[in-house]
C-alpha cells in the first residue's frame, strides 16, 4: 500500500496539443485545393462581362473530392471561360481593390440569365466554389454542422488570399439552399438564403421586399442611397386547344388500294403523337427601375420553349428493343428459339378457344410478306423473269451508290437500304410495336425463314439482295441471307447445265456400279468466263440425281473412281497419250515445256464464299493446330485445298504438263526467266522455279505429286452448297428473339438517321443537321464492336428521339405562328428567324414587342387560351391593332404570372456610416410553391 502511494509510481498522461484535429485538416485541405488550382490572389484586373455573356458563352468546372472525418465533400470550382486579355497597362489593378466578385454584383448587363448555375442566376458571380456533401451522403441540416463549415472556409480564405466566394451546401439538395462567403482586403460579403413554401403575405409587393432589404444593410444615411430594382415577370402558356397539331395522317388511298404493307411498312414513321410543345414562356423585363418611380420604363419580351418529350412514334426502336432484348426469365433459354415460341403462343391460344387466331393477323402477315417478297406476287415466275430481277437489282444499286446516305450502311455495318435486310428490320419493328408485340415477332420470324427454305427448294433467288459472295462489310443476317442466295445460284446453274446436257447428249449417258464417267463436252460448249460457275462440265448420274447432278455436279470421288483416276495418271508418267478434258481457252501463246502443245486455262472451281462467323471459325481452327512442324504441315494442307482442286484441273486440261507450266499460269513471279548463253554459242532464255518452290517440304512441291488427272466436274466439290444452305436455313430458325434484334439493330438505326436526315432537310435546323452528323459517327463506333454496350446503345437511341423531337418542335411553331413557305415578306422571314432562333438559343428578343407582328402573335396565342379557360367565345377575326382590354372584354388577356423575380442593389457604407461604400444585393423569387430570398451583405472589415 505505501508503494501504490508512492507519488514517483504514479502514471501521468500527456496530450500532445500539437497533432492536428479533423477539423483542422480538413481546413488544410480545402487550402491545398485553392492553391492547386491557383486561385489564390485578387483577379479584379479582369473586365466586367459583355452583355448577355453569361448566356452565350462557355462556362467551365472542375471537382475533386476532400473528407472531414469519414464523411466526403465535393469541392467544385466554376468559372466563366472568357478570352484572354491583352495587358496593355490599363487594367492594372490596386492592391486594395474589390474582389471581383463584388464587382459583379453590381454589374447590370447579364441579370436574370437562363442557361448558367443557379447562383449565377442569385447573385450574378462569374467564377466561385461550391462545397457540397457527396454522393450518398445525408444533408447538412444541423446548425452546428452548418456554422462549423462556415468557419471552415472563412479560416481557409484567410489562410491562402483567396478572394473567390465559397458556398456551402446546406439542407436538402432539392431545395438549392447555399450559404457562403467571400473575402478581400478589408471587406467581407456574406451571401445568405432564405427558403419557404408559401409567400409571406407582407413581402408579396415590391414595397415590402424594399423594407426587408432597407433593414437587412442597416444603413443610417439619410438621404438613402436609391436602390435599383430589376424585375422580371414570367407567363406560361399550356393550353393549344384551339390550335391542331399538324401530324402527317396516314396514306389512306394506298391502304385502301390493295398495297396494305408496300407503303405502311416501307417507311419509318416520324413525328409526335402529342404536341411537342409543352409550355410557350413569356417573360417581361424591366431592367432598370429606381424606387422613386418603378413603373413600366421599359419592356422587353423573351420567350424560352420548355420542351419535356412527348411520345414520339420513333419509340417503336426503343420499345422493340426493351422488349425483344428482354425475354421472360422464366422460359428456359432452350426454349427460347423462334420456332419454340411460336409452338406454345398456339397452344396457348388454343387454350383460350381461339384456335382460329394466330399471334400475328394473317392479312397483315400476308402484307409484309408480299413487301418483303414483292416477286411472289405472280403466281409462277419463268425464268427470264427472275434473271431481269437480278439485272435490275444490281443495276439500281450502281445508280444508288452514287449517293452518300446510300453507302451509310458502310459505316454502320448494316445493309444497304433496297435490300432485304434492310427491309425486315423496319417490318420486324413496326410489328412489334403495332401488332402484337413478341409473339408476332416469332411468328413473323418463322415464316419468313420458311419462305426462305421454300426458295431454296424450288430454286428462286432470293429478292433484294445483290449477286455475289457476302459482303463482309455489310451485317451478319445480310451475309446469311447472301450466302443462301449464292446457293441457290449454284443450285439452278446445275440444274440448267443438266437440262443442257440431258437434251443433247442423252447418247453419252454411261452408268457404271456406283460412280459416273460422261464424255467430255466439247470446248465450244462450255467456253464461257472463268468467273462462270454456271458454264462449268459436268456430269450426271444416279447418287447424286436428287440434289441435280450435271456437269456442273461436284460430287464425292468413291473409291474405285479413285482407282481409275490413278490408273490414269500412271498412263501419263508412262508417255500414254490421255484426252484432255475441262480446257476453256488457251493462255496467251503459251506452250508446255516438254511439248509443243498449248498451254490451256482450265475450267475450275470457283472457291468457297464464307461468312464472318465462318471465317471467325476457321481462324481459331487454324490457330488451335500450333506451330509445331505436324501443326504446320496440317495447317498448310488445309488452306492448300482450292490449290490442289486447280492442280487436278490444270492436269486434266493440260496431259503432260510439268509443275513448272502450272506455275507460269498460276504465279507468274514464281517463274524466273533468264538469258544464258548455251553450247553452241547462242543466247537463249531458260526458266526456273523461284527459290521459295525450290525449297524442300515445298507445298506446292508435295501438291503438285499427289495431285490426280481428274477434270474440276469431276473433283469433290470446294463449296457444298447443298450442306451451306442447309447450316444457313438452321441457324436463321434457331435465332432467338434477343440474337435477331442484335441482328437488326444496325439497320433500324440506319433507317432511324436516314428518316431524320431527309426531315431535318425540310425544316433545315443547323443544329439538328450537325447532331445527325455527330451520331452518324457515334454509331459507327458502337455498333462495329462483336459486343455491343447496350446500355450506350439506349443512350444513342433517345438522342435521336431528342433530334425528333426538335424536328416536330420546329413544326409545330410553324402551324402556330402561320408560317408558310410559300409566303414572303419581311414579316413571314422575322417570323422564320424568331422560330428557328427559339429552337437554337434559350431566350429570344422579340423585336418590337408587343407592337410586332411576332408580338401580336404571342399576345393572341395568350387571349385564345385565357377565353378557352374562361369559357368565353374566342375572337377569331382579332385584329393585330385592337386592343382586347376594351370596355366590354372582361376577360384578361394574360393569366397571372407564374413566376415574379425582383432584383434590388444599392451600394452604402456597412456596418457605420463613415465604412467603405460596399455593394449590397438582394435577388427574391415569388412562385406559387416558392419564396426565396438570396442575398449578398457586404461589410468593411478594417475596423470592425
Amino acid at each position: 500500500m505505501a508503494a501504490d502511494s508512492d507519488p514517483e509510481s504514479e502514471v501521468f498522461e500527456i496530450t500532445d496539443f500539437t497533432t492536428a484535429s479533423e477539423w483542422e485538416r480538413f481546413v488544410s485541405r480545402v487550402e491545398e485545393v485553392l492553391n492547386d488550382w491557383k486561385l489564390i490572389g485578387n483577379s479584379a484586373g479582369k473586365l466586367s462581362p459583355e452583355k448577355g455573356e453569361y448566356t452565350s458563352g462557355t462556362w467551365g468546372e472542375k471537382s475533386q473530392d476532400i473528407n472531414f472525418a469519414d464523411f466526403k465533400f465535393c469541392i467544385t470550382h466554376y468559372f466563366l471561360k472568357q478570352l484572354c486579355e491583352k495587358d496593355d497597362g490599363k487594367n492594372k489593378f490596386e492592391e486594395d481593390a474589390f474582389p471581383l466578385a463584388m464587382q459583379d454584383l453590381l454589374c447590370m448587363n447579364n441579370d436574370f440569365p437562363p442557361r448558367a448555375h443557379c447562383l449565377v442566376r442569385w447573385y450574378g458571380i462569374r467564377e466561385f466554389v461550391v462545397i457540397s456533401p457527396g454522393t450518398n451522403c445525408e444533408a447538412i441540416i444541423s446548425e452546428s454542422k452548418c456554422n462549423l463549415l462556415l468557419s471552415s472556409i472563412s479560416i481557409s480564405l484567410a489562410n491562402s488570399g483567396c478572394q473567390l466566394p465559397i458556398f456551402v451546401q446546406i439542407q436538402q439538395k432539392w431545395r438549392r439552399m447555399y450559404s457562403g462567403e467571400c473575402q478581400g482586403p478589408g471587406v467581407r460579403t456574406d451571401f445568405e438564403m432564405v427558403h419557404l413554401r408559401k409567400v409571406p403575405s407582407q413581402y408579396n409587393h415590391l414595397s415590402g421586399l424594399l423594407d426587408i432589404f432597407k433593414s437587412k444593410i442597416g444603413c443610417t444615411l439619410s438621404p438613402l442611397p436609391p436602390v435599383n430594382i430589376a424585375i422580371r415577370f414570367t407567363y406560361v402558356l399550356q393550353d393549344w386547344q384551339q390550335y391542331s397539331w399538324p401530324q402527317q395522317p396516314p396514306d389512306l388511298d394506298s391502304l385502301l388500294g390493295g398495297e396494305v404493307g408496300g407503303v405502311e411498312f416501307g417507311k419509318l414513321p416520324f413525328g409526335a403523337c402529342e404536341e411537342p410543345i409543352s409550355e410557350l414562356h413569356l417573360a417581361t423585363t424591366w431592367p432598370h427601375l429606381t424606387e422613386e418611380n418603378y413603373l413600366m420604363q421599359y419592356l422587353s419580351i423573351y420567350i424560352s420553349v420548355s420542351a419535356v418529350s412527348p411520345p414520339t412514334e420513333n419509340n417503336d426502336i426503343s420499345s422493340a428493343l426493351s422488349k425483344l432484348t428482354e425475354p421472360a426469365t422464366t422460359v428456359p433459354i432452350s426454349k427460347l428459339s423462334v420456332s419454340n415460341m411460336v409452338h406454345s403462343a398456339r397452344k396457348h391460344i388454343r387454350r383460350h378457344r381461339r384456335i382460329d387466331e394466330a399471334p400475328l393477323n394473317t392479312d397483315i402477315l400476308h402484307s409484309v410478306l408480299l413487301y418483303l417478297f414483292p416477286d411472289a406476287a405472280v403466281e409462277k415466275l419463268s425464268e427470264n423473269s427472275k434473271n431481269k430481277t437480278a439485272q435490275t437489282k444490281s443495276c439500281g444499286k450502281a445508280e444508288q451508290d452514287k449517293n452518300s446516305d446510300y453507302n451509310l450502311f458502310l459505316q454502320l455495318k448494316s445493309a444497304p437500304t433496297d435490300s432485304l435486310t434492310y427491309w425486315l428490320a423496319l417490318c420486324v419493328c413496326l410489328v412489334n410495336y403495332n401488332h402484337g408485340g413478341l409473339r408476332a415477332v416469332a411468328h413473323l420470324w418463322q415464316e419468313f425463314v420458311l419462305e426462305l427454305r421454300y426458295r431454296w427448294e424450288n430454286n428462286y433467288l432470293i429478292y433484294g439482295l445483290a449477286p455475289g459472295p457476302p459482303d463482309l462489310r455489310c451485317c451478319l443476317l445480310h451475309q446469311k441471307l447472301q450466302m443462301l442466295n449464292c446457293c441457290i445460284e449454284r443450285k439452278r446453274a446445275r440444274d440448267e447445265a443438266r437440262k443442257v446436257s440431258e437434251g443433247s447428249k442423252e447418247r453419252e449417258r454411261k452408268v457404271s456400279g456406283g460412280c459416273q464417267s460422261s464424255r467430255p463436252v466439247p470446248e465450244s460448249a462450255t467456253a464461257t468466263s472463268p468467273a462462270s460457275s454456271s458454264t462449268r462440265e459436268g456430269s450426271v448420274g444416279k447418287s447424286w440425281d436428287s440434289w441435280s447432278d450435271s456437269e456442273d455436279e461436284f460430287f464425292e470421288c468413291l473409291s474405285d473412281q479413285g482407282e481409275m483416276e490413278a490408273a490414269r495418271a500412271d498412263g501419263e508418267k508412262d508417255g500414254s497419250k490421255i484426252k484432255a478434258e475441262g480446257r476453256l481457252h488457251p493462255c496467251n501463246n503459251m506452250t508446255l515445256l516438254n511439248s509443243t502443245e498449248p498451254l490451256y486455262i482450265p475450267v475450275t472451281q470457283e472457291p468457297a464464299p464464307m461468312t464472318e462467323d465462318l471465317l471467325e471459325e476457321q481462324s481459331e481452327v487454324l490457330a488451335k493446330l500450333g506451330t509445331s512442324a505436324e501443326g504446320s504441315h496440317l495447317r498448310a494442307r488445309m488452306q492448300s485445298a482450292c490449290l490442289l482442286s486447280d492442280m487436278e484441273s490444270f492436269k486434266a486440261a493440260n496431259p503432260g504438263c510439268v509443275l513448272e507450266d502450272f506455275v507460269r499460269w498460276y504465279s507468274p513471279r514464281d517463274y524466273v526467266e533468264e538469258e544464258v548463253i548455251d553450247e553452241k554459242g547462242n543466247t537463249v532464255v531458260k526458266g526456273k522455279l523461284s527459290a521459295r518452290m525450290e525449297i524442300p517440304g515445298n507445298m506446292w512441291v508435295e501438291a503438285w505429286e499427289t495431285a490426280r488427272v481428274i477434270p474440276a466436274r469431276r473433283q469433290k466439290r470446294l463449296f457444298d452448297d447443298t450442306k451451306e444452305a442447309e447450316k444457313v436455313l438452321h441457324y436463321l430458325a434457331v435465332q432467338k428473339p434477343a440474337d435477331l434484334t442484335r441482328h437488326l439493330l444496325p439497320c433500324i438505326l440506319h433507317a432511324a438517321i436516314l428518316k431524320l436526315k431527309e426531315e431535318e432537310s425540310v425544316e433545315d435546323i443547323p443544329s439538328v443537321r450537325k447532331c445527325i452528323q455527330q451520331a452518324t459517327s457515334q454509331a459507327s463506333k458502337l455498333l462495329h464492336p462483336t459486343n455491343q454496350d447496350l446500355k450506350k446503345l439506349e443512350e444513342f437511341i433517345n438522342q435521336l428521339m431528342a433530334m425528333e423531337t426538335i424536328i416536330t418542335q420546329a413544326r409545330s411553331l410553324k402551324a402556330k405562328f402561320s408560317i408558310s413557305e410559300s409566303e414572303k415578306g419581311e414579316d413571314t422571314n422575322e417570323l422564320k428567324k424568331f422560330a428557328s432562333s427559339l429552337l437554337e438559343e434559350p431566350e429570344v428578343v422579340v423585336i418590337g414587342a408587343g407592337q410586332g407582328s411576332t408580338g401580336s402573335i404571342i399576345h393572341g396565342l395568350f387571349l385564345n387560351a385565357q377565353r378557352a379557360a374562361l369559357l368565353a367565345p374566342l375572337d377569331e377575326d382579332l385584329s393585330h391593332d385592337r386592343k382586347p382590354t376594351g370596355g366590354s372584354n372582361k376577360v384578361p388577356d394574360f393569366p397571372p404570372p407564374a413566376g415574379r423575380e425582383i432584383l434590388l442593389r444599392t451600394c452604402v457604407p456597412r456596418p457605420a456610416p463613415y465604412s467603405k461604400a460596399l455593394p449590397q444585393r438582394l435577388f427574391c423569387v415569388l412562385m406559387r410553391e416558392e419564396f426565396r430570398l438570396a442575398g449578398a451583405f457586404s461589410s468593411d472589415t478594417s475596423f470592425f
